[in-house]
């Protein structure tokens, strides 16, 4: 195994105008940023650019990555992102203007066994209207969480793979849905379900056991692992699965500031 080169990527907020304004400019300048936050999303899906390109389909169907996000990246601006292999893995940063913006960690498991989607309660969320504000009750250790099934258009797919700027050709070549897209589901789970002030996606912990692929309707269901504060901050961890037409892509522990200290009552 050789590390693949390090890979460069004009960084682009989609979620400018996201209900979650603290990928607005004016409001994140507000809580102390220079900008509207590129989605930590999009920045694991830079992050996943190495990987893919150094183990294809097979990462997609069985890998894993650990990403940690420390500092924001912002719109128009260059991410770095570079691999070193480790411990038969791959060792990630993202840098940008000169700051550690991410890092992470890749691994090709020699096989990879799914969880029991039937242990993951199926929820379908509140109407829009009716969520709650997030906070320790709505967000309490054990509360279960899902969205709404979510097809994915050839069209959506497309403007995807544009607005990350990805250059692999395998998503397009084998109608393959990228893996930052399929973890903006993990964003949803919260989106859907509770009422957010701004906030921010920290890390991500992701085990692969399937491809998505285009045409197919996706969907996620999540347990709320943990509810804590840390540095004033509060955060919560989600266990979530996702899943295509019923068949189980990914596990995925999502870690999220809901309430930052700027914010606090």
């Amino acid at each position: 195994m050789s590390a693949p080169a390090a890979y460069r990527v004009e960084a682009y907020n989609i979620s400018h105008a996201s209900e979650n304004k603290i990928h607005d400019d004016a409001t994140a300048r507000r809580l102390g940023f220079s900008g509207g936050l590129v989605p930590g999303v999009e920045v694991y899906a830079y992050a996943c650019h190495p990987v893919v390109e150094l183990w294809g389909r097979d990462w997609l169907e069985r890998g894993r990555l650990q990403c940690r996000f420390l500092k924001p990246v912002y719109d128009r601006r260059i991410a770095s992102v570079s691999a070193v292999e480790a411990d038969g893995g791959l060792e990630l940063k993202v840098e940008s203007e000169g700051a550690l913006c991410a890092t992470g960690r890749a691994s090709l498991p020699g096989a990879a066994v799914p969880p029991d989607g039937g242990a993951y309660e199926l929820r379908l969320p509140p109407d829009p209207a009716a969520r709650p504000p997030a906070d320790e009750t709505s967000l309490a250790a054990g509360t279960w969480l899902g969205i709404r099934p979510q097809p994915l258009t050839g069209e959506e797919h497309a403007q995807y793979l544009r607005d990350v700027r990805e250059t692999d050709p395998i998503y397009a070549r084998e109608q393959l849905v990228h893996p930052g897209q399929l973890l903006r589901l993990c964003n949803l789970l919260l989106r859907q379900n509770v009422v957010l002030a701004p906030w921010i996606h920290t890390g991500s912990k992701v085990e692969n056991f399937s491809a998505a692929r285009v045409g197919e309707t996706l969907a996620a269901r999540a347990r709320v692992a943990a509810n804590y504060e840390r540095k004033g901050h509060r955060l919560v961890d989600l266990d979530c699965l996702l899943l295509a037409d019923g068949r189980v892509l990914a596990r995925v522990l999502h870690t999220a500031v809901y309430r930052l200290r700027q914010l606090a009552a």
